[in-house]
């Protein structure tokens, strides 16, 4: 007789029970786990954050670089009117403005009184001023003449200029230079005519004089009347020197007269500078009443400089830069005489110049240096710089174009630090 296996006796309530091999294990490993999760947060929380950083990318276009400074317009061609001999003046009734032409506006009248009668000394030296004039009128004209040729000649070269850049078989900087020449022999023709004005006058009353200090009944009668003094150009009159009615001596300055339209500008610049300054380069006329810059072209730098205490109390060498103006009176109807102006000369410029804001280079150990971001990091690098205006600086080496560089780094920015865009410039 088969007897049945026993029953398995079940395990009493509240009993524990073994863990396995593989539970063991994980509960010897927890604390290492919790270990290394609270040392990776402690290195996220001590991991240096990226530097927010104001970036610009490098790029190509035109770049300018000038002498700036403050100027002041001046007529060109002015001539201070003077009495020719002693007399009583009458009141002068002209006013600053007032338009005159040259031979036939009267602008002051003289009471001689016989003053200008002459012995035979100064009758002599009236002849040889006579002489004297009528040379000068012949050598006014003669540049005149000289002038017109090249008036000429420079507009018939700027035409073709003008054919050849539509064509495009010329440079921009070759149509400039022709465009310079056509314009400067008109402003000599310009001044030529003056002169040939003003030795006409002069001659006309050199010859006056003369005929009214002979000793002849028909001069006696030209002394019994007064002596008028006519304008010796056409324009208007700039300065009234004497308004009321006075006895004045000889060589008495009483009006200045001048073409307040034909000014130039004469800009006050650091002998420093004006080393750099070449005749025929642009100047840009800002802050002088309008809207729109006016344009302008270098005549001349003055060859001596002379001393200027700044407002800081510095002496400084400084010396004028004389230039003419290129846009037409129209753009300038309000524009006078001895009017202040800021002034932009230029001494280089380019086209296609590849350049970063000049906050983004800096000097090194002697050298030129910036930050370029790659990777997210700032990478220190060498470069080589070229001109420069104060905004931008001209890159030779060392910098791609479209690469972004750091503006102004601070003392926290090093080579390979991690930065973090905070704006973008673009050039």
């Amino acid at each position: 007789m088969n007897t049945p296996p026993p029953s398995p006796i079940p395990a009493a309530s509240g009993s524990v029970r073994k863990p396995g091999p593989a539970s063991a294990r994980w509960q010897k490993r927890l604390p290492w786990v919790g270990g290394a999760i609270l040392l990776g947060l402690i290195v996220v929380g001590l991991w240096p954050q990226a530097l927010p950083v104001e970036i610009a990318t490098a790029a190509s276009g035109e770049l300018r670089v000038t002498v700036d400074d403050e100027g002041q317009t001046r007529v060109k061609h002015r001539y201070v009117v003077s009495s020719p001999v002693a007399g009583q003046l009458r009141r002068i009734d002209w006013k600053a403005g007032a338009a005159v032409e040259a031979g036939k506006t009267v602008l002051a009248v003289l009471e001689t009184g016989g003053a200008d009668f002459l012995d035979a000394r100064s009758q002599l030296q009236a002849e040889a001023r006579v002489r004297g004039a009528e040379a000068a009128r012949e050598m006014a004209a003669a540049q005149l003449e000289r002038a017109k040729a090249a008036a000429e000649l420079a507009k018939t070269d700027f035409a073709r200029q003008q054919a050849l850049r539509q064509q495009q078989a010329i440079s921009a900087q070759e149509f400039d230079a022709a465009t310079w020449r056509a314009r400067a022999t008109a402003e000599e023709l310009r001044a030529a005519e003056f002169a040939r004005q003003v030795a006409e006058h002069e001659l006309t009353q050199a010859r006056a004089l003369l005929a009214r200090g002979l000793p002849d009944g028909a001069a006696h009668m030209d002394r019994a009347q007064p002596l008028e003094i006519t304008s010796p150009v056409s324009g208007r009159i700039l300065r009234v020197f004497q308004e009321s009615s006075r006895l004045v001596p000889g060589g008495f300055p009483l009006l200045e007269v001048g073409d307040p339209t034909d000014l130039e500008v004469r800009i006050e610049v650091l002998s420093r500078d004006g080393v750099a300054v070449r005749p025929g380069a642009k100047v840009f006329l800002e802050q002088w009443g309008g809207a729109q810059p006016l344009e302008a072209r270098v005549r001349w730098v003055e060859p001596s400089a002379f001393t200027k205490i700044s407002a800081l109390g510095v002496e400084e060498q400084r010396v004028y830069v004389v230039a003419d103006l290129i846009d037409p009176p129209e753009k300038r109807p309000t524009l006078g005489d001895s009017y202040r102006v800021e002034a932009r000369v230029v001494v280089w410029e380019g086209k296609n110049v590849l350049q970063v804001p000049a906050g983004a280079v800096f000097q090194r150990g002697g050298a030129w240096q910036t930050y370029v971001v790659s990777g997210g990091a700032a990478r220190l690098r060498a470069v080589q710089v070229g001109h420069t205006n104060g905004l931008a600086t001209e890159i030779l080496g060392g910098v791609q174009v479209g690469e972004q560089v750091i503006l102004y780094p601070g003392d926290k920015v090093t080579d390979g630090a991690r930065v973090r865009p905070m704006s973008v410039s673009r050039r």
